[in-house]
């Protein structure tokens, strides 16, 4: 286990046991302020650490950094620090580690402090990453007892979307319009009426690969960044009677986390998959804890009324690991590129479509509000930890409100 994942570890910040951000995970992110501008930044607890400044306080000097400090620090996206790779990512999170522990006080003086730490509250949290390639994997839901014919396919399924479709947390998210037939000869552009969210777990690409490279399920892996949430949204009725469905029903939108969580971070919340069947096709076979455990919850909130906690979703019902979906993009030769994003599938219950057994059983609010699509101005919140040992390690919250 990597020092920084020591569940004994304590930091000299204050931080609730309930906080998505201990010492013990230390996510990236991009943040903004009217004075900093862009910049790097950590969470820990109610805080983000500016890595700009702690860049100029000369405490990654002894860091091989391939010389891009502070500037790599001082970016609107991760895409230049991620390029640095895999040695520099443990670097610098060790030293943060270092430098944040309970037992450590250089950055406890008062002038340090106010150049390095930010809360929270009085920042702008920005999209992590700025990727060329945003795909979409599809993952069945997995199950503990399959049978061959839960599955017709032995690899993974999936569609490119558009990168700039992704947008930050907290944006609004405009309602796509589609064409209604009113009669034989008239038709009409309006709003859609069947709007839904997807809840998915996303994961950044770490190493750009030239074209024609094929990679397996565990030199994958050794390319991955880190994992963030994704909440997605789709119109059911842009995929209703119209060939070019699959074109729109998913393209118009998708709301990124702001905080990317390092694999090395997530280590001790590795798990197993359920058993495949049928047996995937030889390249994307794997054993061991390839999937990791990460326990989600969605709540909806309508403009004039309390929130909802829907739904308590979790990564175990994912089919594919991350790995095998990756592998199998890479079987052709597809070239990968450092923060690209992929994303998962939907998981089992994150939709609404499910929790209302396909549109058939309305959702009941607190507010005694119904939902079978959502409305305008109804605001979707995604969170998610993972729990083990004493440590919760989260990955913050996403939010989107329909417009």
């Amino acid at each position: 286990m990597a020092s920084a994942n020591d569940p004994t570890l304590r930091s000299w910040i204050d931080i609730p046991p309930t906080s998505d951000f201990p010492i013990q995970n230390l996510p990236f992110g991009i943040f903004e302020t009217d004075e900093r501008g862009a910049r790097v930044g950590v969470a820990i607890g109610g805080y983000v650490l500016d890595l700009y400044a702690v860049s100029q306080w000369g405490f990654f000097d002894d860091l091989d950094l391939q010389g891009q400090q502070p500037k790599v620090f001082r970016r609107r996206s991760l895409n230049a620090f991620i390029r640095l790779g895999r040695p520099a990512w443990r670097a610098v999170r060790e030293r943060v580690s270092e430098l944040l522990r309970h037992d450590n006080a250089v950055l406890q003086s008062p002038e340090v402090m106010r150049d390095c730490l930010v809360r929270q509250t009085d920042v702008q949290l920005l999209c992590p990453v700025k990727p060329r390639q945003f795909v979409r994997f599809a993952s069945r839901l997995a199950s503990n007892t399959p049978t061959p014919t839960d599955e017709t396919s032995p690899t993974p399924t999936g569609s490119y979307a558009p990168a700039g479709s992704l947008v930050a947390s907290d944006t609004r998210m405009r309602r796509p319009t589609r064409t209604y037939l009113l009669d034989a000869e008239d038709t009409l552009r309006g709003p859609v009426q069947c709007l839904d969210f997807e809840v998915q777990l996303g994961f950044v690409g770490g190493q750009a690969t030239d074209l024609g490279t094929t990679l397996s399920v565990e030199q994958v892996e050794e390319t991955l960044f880190g994992l963030t949430l994704v909440l997605g949204w789709y119109a059911h009725d842009l995929c209703r009677g119209s060939a070019p469905a699959p074109l729109l029903d998913r393209s118009f939108g998708s709301t990124l986390s702001p905080w990317v969580v390092l694999l090395d971070a997530l280590e001790p919340f590795r798990v197993a998959g359920a058993l495949q069947l049928p047996e995937p096709e030889p390249h994307l076979r794997q054993n061991g804890q390839h999937h990791v455990a990460v326990q989600l919850e969605v709540a909806l909130q309508p403009a004039d009324g309390p929130e909802t906690v829907v739904a308590t979703p979790t990564t175990r019902s994912l089919y594919w690991s991350i790995g095998q979906q990756l592998a199998y993009l890479t079987s052709s030769g597809t070239p990968l590129q450092a923060g690209d994003l992929y994303t998962s599938g939907t998981v089992a219950d994150g939709s609404l479509y499910d929790l209302t057994a396909n549109g058939t059983q309305p959702l009941v609010l607190n507010d005694t509000t119904m939902r079978i699509f959502l409305e305008t101005d109804d605001n979707v919140r995604l969170c998610g930890y993972c729990e083990q040992e004493g440590v919760r390690l989260g990955f913050g919250e996403v939010t989107g409100v329909v417009s």
